[in-house]
């Protein structure tokens, strides 16, 4: 059941900011809530039907939402920059502050994140802060530290978005694709940000993870998830063939079977 899309005011820094958000799946309030967590270049619309189709098959409620910058949330200002930090405050200070506005408790509610690679990483630096808020959480190209790979196919996409109509396509996702690209853009491409790592912190999650990446992922190597593998306890690994970055664009059967699956055993 897809809700109509809404905004919530929240206070971030002393800036209000407007996030955009949407309930899709089942109506029942005792289902798990499943709260999605978008790309580095991710909005709602974005996610386009998967969401809603995944938890009418999981039967799961689902609550999808496009961070500060993205989607038709509030654009980031033209002379802010994100710091290394970006993903972090993302986990501990919006994360947090959207479910409290929404009245969605994680300590009194059967609460799953589901991210997909910069959102995968907020999702997985959520789960290590707030042990015991989370059921389960679903990662789909997570990143837990920084790989030659993963820059050189950003790079790529700058020079996509300087030199085609990049700009134009996502312009019809979000309110600002300046504001959306050039957030993301600037600080992967960021010097210091190469040391990036959020290895350390993953040993303190006790959730089930399902960590799934597709086998031709032009953003990251296998070792992002089987890095995840060797530091938490309760992880299964899903490794796909002829799918890259985004398994739910690219194979949405085989992902959507394997995450219900896990959903089920895990609620």
């Amino acid at each position: 059941m897809l809700a109509p899309i809404d905004w919530v005011s929240l206070d971030w820094g002393g800036r209000e900011i407007q996030i955009e958000y949407q309930y899709v799946g089942i109506a029942d309030a005792d289902a798990p809530l499943v709260v999605f967590l978008h790309e580095g270049l991710g909005s709602v619309s974005m996610w386009k039907d998967f969401p809603d189709t995944f938890c009418q098959a999981a039967h799961c409620r689902g609550l999808v939402y496009s961070r500060p910058g993205y989607g038709q949330s509030t654009p980031r200002p033209p002379d802010e920059r994100w710091d290394v930090d970006f993903m972090h405050r993302q986990a501990f200070e919006v994360l947090p502050m959207l479910l409290a506005a929404l009245k969605i408790d994680p300590l009194q509610q059967k609460l799953w994140l589901f991210g997909h690679s910069d959102g995968a990483s907020i999702t997985l630096l959520y789960a290590a802060r707030y042990p015991k808020a989370l059921t389960g959480a679903i990662v789909l190209a997570p990143h837990i530290m920084v790989e030659d790979l993963t820059i050189t196919s950003i790079e790529k996409a700058r020079d996509l978005y300087k030199t085609t109509n990049f700009s134009e396509k996502l312009g019809r996702h979000h309110q600002d694709a300046d504001s959306a690209f050039w957030g993301w853009n600037a600080i992967w491409l960021h010097p210091p940000f190469r040391a990036w790592s959020i290895e350390e912190e993953l040993a303190r999650i006790e959730c089930p993870i399902l960590a799934v990446q597709g086998l031709d992922d032009e953003y990251g190597s296998l070792e992002q998830i089987r890095g995840i593998a060797r530091r938490v306890a309760r992880v299964e690994l899903v490794e796909i063939p002829a799918c890259g970055h985004s398994p739910h664009r690219d194979q949405p059967t085989l992902l959507t079977k394997k995450a219900t699956d896990f959903i089920c055993r895990h609620t």
